[in-house]
């Protein structure tokens, strides 16, 4: 991003954590503030933004302001998204659009849009310090231009990975959508472990083995079991897990979660 030609004027709907991530990513890359509009209702929010990022354009409500935009990126909750849609199309014809909201299917989109120039992507919170994982699924009228334009996007604040199918988009939600709550989960419970210095240990532990893992090209039953002796502390700590059906229950959750996207697409949908 190192011209005006590309520097396409971008605009949120919604201005919470994820835009924030996503507006901070663009400008450490160098997409300058004045081709950045946020529409966000909320004062206190706005206030926020406006001091958070100087020289972006912070709007209470979709307006002609918004004409110039050429991506749309849709940062609000699925239950209020049929309603910001139906506001924001009518100053938004003919741009492309990239939505975060969990659930809402390009479909329903494309109805309350008008548009079949539509991408559904599923980030996460790490994408506030530039180490997200982002799923992306574009819809048959995005052009490899498009798809091309939201890769720089989701970029900047971290990694990213198309899927072939929608549907799979729930099963990115139940993994790394909501997967940073299940670390911060496993955290909370290592915290409250003995020595005082237990927090320091379980993020450092974390960093490092997910760091291994990537770098790794074992999988992870071997990297786990390199780690455990039989009769050892390891070994110990994993057999009560087992005993109690952790993992089990755990992908009892993931299918919770998933189900719930799927719910959610069926709920505020319509």
């Amino acid at each position: 991003m190192t011209s005006t030609t590309t520097h396409p004027h971008i605009g949120f709907i919604g201005g919470g954590n994820m835009a924030s991530a996503i507006i901070g990513g663009l400008l450490r890359q160098g997409h300058p503030a004045d081709a950045l509009s946020v529409v966000e209702p909320w004062d206190e929010q706005r206030t926020r933004l406006s001091a958070q990022f100087p020289g972006l354009q912070v709007l209470p409500g979709a307006s002609d302001a918004l004409k110039p935009v050429s991506l749309v990126v849709w940062a609000v909750k699925p239950q209020t998204f049929k309603e910001a849609a139906l506001a924001t199309a009518p100053f938004v014809r003919g741009a492309l659009h990239l939505s975060v909201a969990a659930g809402i299917t390009s479909d329903s989109m494309a109805v309350w849009l008008g548009s079949e120039r539509i991408v559904r992507a599923m980030p996460n919170t790490p994408a506030l310090v530039g180490l997200g994982m982002t799923g992306l699924f574009a819809r048959d009228g995005a052009s490899a231009a498009d798809r091309a334009l939201v890769e720089a996007v989701v970029k900047t604040t971290g990694e990213l990975l198309w899927v072939s199918t929608e549907q799979q988009l729930d099963a990115v939600t139940a993994l790394s959508g909501s997967g940073p709550a299940y670390v911060f989960y496993f955290l909370e419970a290592m915290r409250d472990a003995p020595p005082e210095v237990a927090y320091q240990l379980a993020v450092g532990t974390f960093t490092g083995a997910s760091t291994l893992a990537q770098r790794s090209d074992d999988p992870p039953q071997t990297l786990r079991e390199r780690v455990t002796s039989k009769g050892g502390t390891t070994y110990a700590a994993l057999t009560s897990m087992q005993a109690a059906g952790v993992k089990a229950k755990f992908e009892e959750a993931l299918f919770a979660a998933q189900k719930r996207a799927e719910e959610l697409g069926r709920e505020f949908g319509k």
